[in-house]
């Protein structure tokens, strides 16, 4: 396999779902990418679990404040009417179904919508962090990730093999691939890359693909 799309695309696409004014938490590391892609005419409004509403852009190399960090300990600046409070507050926000929209990143999705993506195993990292508090408090809980791991295993299966964050939560899965919904624990496809056949696309995941309607051609910039 050599077409797919770079995550940059990835974040792209995922981005273009995300209504006006919704609210946004963006997990850590490859997700965060989406807040570079906000179509034009439209603005979310980002929140991070350490406590800051409405953050902006990345500043410019040298102008960091290391006071005004994301959760992901990277610097962010603020945007007008951005606010800040205390961590119990945030997940207040969190666990109240105040989230329009979590985007994560993923270990393995399954096609009941279960999601691992804090631990590879025994020696994974020790907590779950926030994870588990979004994909059970916000409204649409989305999947950015490669479609199969780096030697070549399906990252869309039957059942999760790994711990998991949350049960019967993802809605949507946006792959290297291919655009995929969890309806009825099943995966129903909605957009693949044009240059794979459905048949090799289903040879790269790991549970049946199921079609309902037409499969739109997945495309994306170059990034």
């Amino acid at each position: 396999m050599t077409v797919k799309l770079t995550n940059a695309q990835i974040a792209w696409r995922a981005a273009q779902d995300i209504e006006d004014g919704a609210y946004v938490n963006l997990g850590i590391g490859f997700p965060e990418m989406v807040a570079s892609f906000q179509p034009p005419g439209r603005r979310a409004i980002f929140h991070t679990e350490n406590g800051i509403l409405n953050f902006g852009e990345a500043p410019a190399a040298g102008d960091e404040d290391w006071d005004l960090i994301n959760a992901g300990k990277k610097a962010v600046t603020l945007n007008p009417g951005a606010s800040f409070f205390h961590h119990a507050d945030s997940f207040a926000m969190v666990r109240g179904e105040h989230l329009d929209v979590a985007i994560l990143g993923a270990y393995e999705v399954a096609e009941t919508g279960d999601l691992a993506n804090w631990s590879t195993g025994p020696k994974g990292i020790p907590a779950v962090g926030g994870a588990m508090d979004l994909v059970h408090g916000a409204k649409r809980v989305a999947v950015i990730t490669d479609h199969i791991t780096k030697d070549g295993r399906p990252k869309l299966v039957k059942a999760c093999s790994l711990p998991l964050t949350g049960v019967h939560c993802v809605t949507r899965v946006y792959t290297s691939l291919a655009v995929i919904d969890i309806i009825d624990c099943r995966f129903v496809l909605r957009e693949k890359l044009l240059a794979m056949s459905f048949d090799e696309l289903k040879a790269l995941t790991g549970a049946e693909l199921k079609v309902d309607g037409e499969i739109k051609s997945l495309t994306a910039p170059e990034l």
